[in-house]
């Protein structure tokens, strides 16, 4: 991994959609504070990373993310949401 990518990037919230041929997860960073109205809430974010997963590996990266958050219910002792 280039040195510059080993800190990540913060993202606040994550959006999953999908094409024919992919899974694509938009992880995106707020700008400022949610603002509710009487239509709804207004999110002002930008995308932060885009990741393309073929559909083979989706089961994997749901098992995977399932693994990891048992873990870290186990070592913390704090449930998800």
């Amino acid at each position: 991994m280039p040195i510059e990518q080993a800190s990540g990037v913060y993202a606040d919230f994550v959006r999953a959609w999908h094409t024919s041929d992919a899974f694509v997860l938009d992880f995106a960073a707020l700008h400022e504070p949610a603002q509710s109205t009487e239509d709804g809430v207004i999110i002002k974010a930008g995308v932060v990373s885009r990741v393309r997963i073929p559909p083979s590996q989706v089961f994997e990266v749901m098992k995977a993310l399932e693994q990891q958050l048992s873990a870290w219910e186990k070592e913390t002792g704090r449930k998800g949401a």
